[in-house]
Protein backbone atom coordinates (compact mmCIF):
# COMPACT_ATOMS: atom_id res chain seq x y z
CA UNK A 1 0.00 0.00 0.00
CA UNK A 2 2.68 2.09 0.43
CA UNK A 3 4.87 1.38 -2.23
CA UNK A 4 1.69 2.13 -4.37
CA UNK A 5 0.71 5.34 -2.98
CA UNK A 6 4.48 6.67 -3.42
CA UNK A 7 4.52 5.70 -7.19
CA UNK A 8 0.85 7.43 -7.86
CA UNK A 9 2.32 10.38 -6.09
CA UNK A 10 5.63 10.40 -7.94
CA UNK A 11 3.44 10.23 -11.12
CA UNK A 12 1.41 13.04 -9.83
CA UNK A 13 3.88 15.42 -8.83
CA UNK A 14 5.53 14.65 -12.38
CA UNK A 15 2.27 14.95 -14.25
CA UNK A 16 1.85 18.83 -12.62
CA UNK A 17 5.31 19.68 -13.11
CA UNK A 18 4.90 18.72 -16.86
CA UNK A 19 1.67 21.15 -17.52
CA UNK A 20 3.59 23.75 -15.67
CA UNK A 21 6.55 22.90 -18.14
CA UNK A 22 4.38 23.40 -21.19
CA UNK A 23 2.96 26.73 -20.28
CA UNK A 24 6.33 28.16 -19.62
CA UNK A 25 7.19 26.86 -23.27
CA UNK A 26 4.05 28.26 -24.57
CA UNK A 27 5.52 31.56 -23.52
CA UNK A 28 9.05 31.16 -24.68
CA UNK A 29 7.22 29.87 -28.45
CA UNK A 30 4.94 33.23 -28.10
CA UNK A 31 8.27 34.98 -27.54
CA UNK A 32 10.55 33.61 -29.94
CA UNK A 33 12.61 32.49 -26.98
CA UNK A 34 14.78 29.18 -27.06
CA UNK A 35 15.56 27.59 -23.86
CA UNK A 36 18.14 24.83 -23.10
CA UNK A 37 18.40 23.32 -19.31
CA UNK A 38 21.71 23.13 -18.20
CA UNK A 39 22.80 19.83 -16.34
CA UNK A 40 25.10 18.23 -14.50
CA UNK A 41 26.34 17.33 -11.10
CA UNK A 42 28.03 19.71 -8.93
CA UNK A 43 31.49 20.84 -9.79
CA UNK A 44 31.13 19.53 -13.67
CA UNK A 45 31.70 23.38 -14.66
CA UNK A 46 28.43 24.87 -15.39
CA UNK A 47 28.73 28.40 -14.44
CA UNK A 48 32.37 27.95 -15.94
CA UNK A 49 30.80 27.26 -19.54
CA UNK A 50 28.21 29.68 -19.47
CA UNK A 51 30.84 32.52 -18.70
CA UNK A 52 32.26 31.66 -22.10
CA UNK A 53 29.40 31.08 -23.87
CA UNK A 54 28.24 34.38 -22.54
CA UNK A 55 31.76 35.76 -23.97
CA UNK A 56 31.45 33.59 -26.97
CA UNK A 57 27.90 34.27 -27.71
CA UNK A 58 26.46 37.86 -26.58
CA UNK A 59 27.68 39.48 -29.56
CA UNK A 60 25.56 37.14 -32.26
CA UNK A 61 22.40 36.65 -29.70
CA UNK A 62 20.27 38.25 -26.77
CA UNK A 63 20.94 35.94 -23.62
CA UNK A 64 19.06 35.90 -20.51
CA UNK A 65 19.86 32.92 -17.38
CA UNK A 66 17.81 31.90 -15.26
CA UNK A 67 20.35 30.90 -12.18
CA UNK A 68 19.56 27.99 -9.76
CA UNK A 69 21.05 27.36 -6.81
CA UNK A 70 19.85 26.14 -3.48
CA UNK A 71 20.99 28.76 -1.29
CA UNK A 72 23.66 32.06 -2.68
CA UNK A 73 23.50 33.96 -5.73
CA UNK A 74 27.72 33.24 -6.01
CA UNK A 75 27.12 31.98 -9.50
CA UNK A 76 24.70 34.15 -10.80
CA UNK A 77 27.12 37.40 -9.51
CA UNK A 78 29.67 35.63 -12.11
CA UNK A 79 27.31 35.72 -14.78
CA UNK A 80 26.25 39.15 -14.05
CA UNK A 81 29.35 40.65 -15.16
CA UNK A 82 28.56 39.73 -18.60
CA UNK A 83 25.94 42.70 -18.65
CA UNK A 84 23.54 39.76 -19.11
CA UNK A 85 20.15 39.59 -17.45
CA UNK A 86 20.50 36.92 -14.63
CA UNK A 87 17.45 35.86 -12.55
CA UNK A 88 18.25 33.91 -9.50
CA UNK A 89 16.51 31.74 -7.76
CA UNK A 90 17.28 29.58 -4.54
CA UNK A 91 15.81 26.12 -4.24
CA UNK A 92 16.65 26.07 -0.35
CA UNK A 93 15.89 21.93 0.11
CA UNK A 94 15.01 21.40 -2.95
CA UNK A 95 17.86 19.56 -5.38
CA UNK A 96 16.50 20.60 -8.57
CA UNK A 97 14.67 23.67 -10.33
CA UNK A 98 11.38 22.64 -11.21
CA UNK A 99 8.74 24.35 -13.91
CA UNK A 100 6.65 26.85 -11.31
CA UNK A 101 9.99 27.85 -9.78
CA UNK A 102 11.42 28.53 -13.96
CA UNK A 103 7.64 30.50 -13.98
CA UNK A 104 8.85 32.55 -11.24
CA UNK A 105 12.09 33.43 -13.12
CA UNK A 106 10.15 33.82 -16.74
CA UNK A 107 7.54 36.25 -15.24
CA UNK A 108 10.14 38.43 -13.47
CA UNK A 109 12.44 38.20 -16.76
CA UNK A 110 9.13 40.01 -18.35
CA UNK A 111 8.38 42.34 -16.09
CA UNK A 112 11.63 43.57 -16.09
CA UNK A 113 12.29 43.68 -19.77
CA UNK A 114 10.62 43.25 -23.57
CA UNK A 115 11.00 39.36 -23.53
CA UNK A 116 10.61 39.35 -27.30
CA UNK A 117 13.99 40.96 -27.54
CA UNK A 118 15.59 37.78 -26.12
CA UNK A 119 17.05 35.18 -28.42
CA UNK A 120 18.07 32.51 -26.13
CA UNK A 121 17.34 31.72 -22.43
CA UNK A 122 19.80 29.76 -20.31
CA UNK A 123 18.65 27.87 -17.56
CA UNK A 124 21.68 26.25 -15.08
CA UNK A 125 20.00 23.48 -13.19
CA UNK A 126 20.99 22.94 -9.93
CA UNK A 127 23.76 20.46 -9.95
CA UNK A 128 22.84 16.84 -9.42
CA UNK A 129 22.88 13.98 -11.91
CA UNK A 130 19.54 12.77 -10.99
CA UNK A 131 16.28 15.14 -10.63
CA UNK A 132 16.81 17.78 -13.20
CA UNK A 133 16.83 15.15 -15.72
CA UNK A 134 12.99 14.35 -14.13
CA UNK A 135 11.83 17.57 -13.88
CA UNK A 136 11.38 19.43 -17.01
CA UNK A 137 10.96 23.28 -17.11
CA UNK A 138 9.66 23.98 -20.48
CA UNK A 139 13.07 23.92 -22.31
CA UNK A 140 13.08 23.10 -25.89
CA UNK A 141 16.76 21.19 -25.11
CA UNK A 142 18.16 19.32 -22.18
CA UNK A 143 22.30 20.17 -22.38
CA UNK A 144 23.62 17.49 -19.98
CA UNK A 145 27.61 18.10 -19.02
CA UNK A 146 29.62 15.19 -17.40
CA UNK A 147 33.46 16.13 -16.24
CA UNK A 148 36.53 14.16 -17.79
CA UNK A 149 37.24 13.86 -13.82
CA UNK A 150 33.96 12.14 -12.71
CA UNK A 151 35.37 8.72 -14.92
CA UNK A 152 33.77 6.45 -17.56
CA UNK A 153 30.95 5.22 -15.16
CA UNK A 154 28.68 7.93 -14.46
CA UNK A 155 26.62 7.46 -17.51
CA UNK A 156 25.72 4.31 -16.62
CA UNK A 157 25.26 4.48 -12.90
CA UNK A 158 22.69 7.69 -14.14
CA UNK A 159 21.13 6.72 -16.77
CA UNK A 160 18.35 9.35 -17.31
CA UNK A 161 20.27 12.21 -17.32
CA UNK A 162 22.59 10.90 -20.32
CA UNK A 163 19.07 9.15 -22.25
CA UNK A 164 17.41 12.72 -21.96
CA UNK A 165 20.19 14.86 -22.93
CA UNK A 166 20.10 16.33 -26.63
CA UNK A 167 23.70 17.28 -26.19
CA UNK A 168 26.87 16.33 -23.94
CA UNK A 169 29.22 18.27 -22.91
CA UNK A 170 32.55 16.60 -21.74
CA UNK A 171 34.15 19.42 -19.46
CA UNK A 172 37.88 19.33 -18.16
CA UNK A 173 39.55 18.43 -20.89
CA UNK A 174 42.43 20.01 -20.13
CA UNK A 175 42.62 17.54 -17.12
CA UNK A 176 42.43 14.41 -19.33
CA UNK A 177 46.11 13.86 -19.64
CA UNK A 178 46.58 13.97 -16.01
CA UNK A 179 43.93 11.39 -15.48
CA UNK A 180 43.61 7.85 -15.57
CA UNK A 181 40.36 7.80 -17.71
CA UNK A 182 39.45 6.64 -20.99
CA UNK A 183 37.23 9.10 -23.33
CA UNK A 184 36.45 6.63 -25.76
CA UNK A 185 34.62 4.42 -23.16
CA UNK A 186 33.32 7.45 -21.75
CA UNK A 187 31.54 7.91 -24.87
CA UNK A 188 30.58 4.29 -25.70
CA UNK A 189 28.62 4.47 -22.39
CA UNK A 190 27.05 7.67 -22.92
CA UNK A 191 26.36 5.85 -26.90
CA UNK A 192 24.34 2.60 -25.07
CA UNK A 193 21.96 5.26 -22.85
CA UNK A 194 21.80 7.48 -26.10
CA UNK A 195 22.83 6.97 -29.38
CA UNK A 196 21.85 10.06 -31.18
CA UNK A 197 23.20 12.60 -28.39
CA UNK A 198 25.52 14.73 -29.55
CA UNK A 199 28.61 15.25 -28.06
CA UNK A 200 31.53 17.85 -27.89
CA UNK A 201 34.87 17.08 -25.22
CA UNK A 202 35.33 21.05 -24.60
CA UNK A 203 37.49 22.79 -21.81
CA UNK A 204 36.44 26.33 -20.49
CA UNK A 205 39.99 26.72 -19.40
CA UNK A 206 41.94 26.46 -22.71
CA UNK A 207 38.82 26.78 -24.98
CA UNK A 208 39.18 23.25 -26.62
CA UNK A 209 35.64 22.93 -28.39
CA UNK A 210 34.12 25.60 -27.51
CA UNK A 211 33.93 26.82 -31.29
CA UNK A 212 31.95 23.35 -31.96
CA UNK A 213 29.84 24.30 -28.59
CA UNK A 214 29.18 27.65 -30.25
CA UNK A 215 27.80 26.12 -33.40
CA UNK A 216 25.77 23.97 -31.49
CA UNK A 217 23.97 26.30 -29.87
CA UNK A 218 23.48 28.85 -33.08
CA UNK A 219 21.95 25.97 -34.84
CA UNK A 220 19.44 25.24 -32.22
CA UNK A 221 18.12 28.73 -31.06
CA UNK A 222 17.71 30.76 -34.61
CA UNK A 223 14.79 29.25 -35.58
CA UNK A 224 11.43 29.95 -33.48
CA UNK A 225 9.63 26.78 -34.62
CA UNK A 226 12.58 24.82 -32.58
CA UNK A 227 10.19 23.18 -30.50
CA UNK A 228 8.89 21.41 -33.15
CA UNK A 229 12.00 20.46 -35.05
CA UNK A 230 13.86 18.13 -32.07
Amino acid sequence: MHQTFDAALGIDLLHANQAGADHNRTHFDEWGITCFNVMSSPGAGKTALLERTLAGLTPDLKIAVIEGDMTTELDADRLRRYNVPVIAINTGRSCHLDAKMVAGGIHRLAHEYDPTEFDLVLVENVGNLVCPAEFEVGEHAKVALLSITEGEDKPLKYPVMFQEADCLLITKMDLAPHLDVDLNQIIANVRQMNPHVAIIPVSAKTGEGLNVWFDWVRAHSRGKAFAKSL
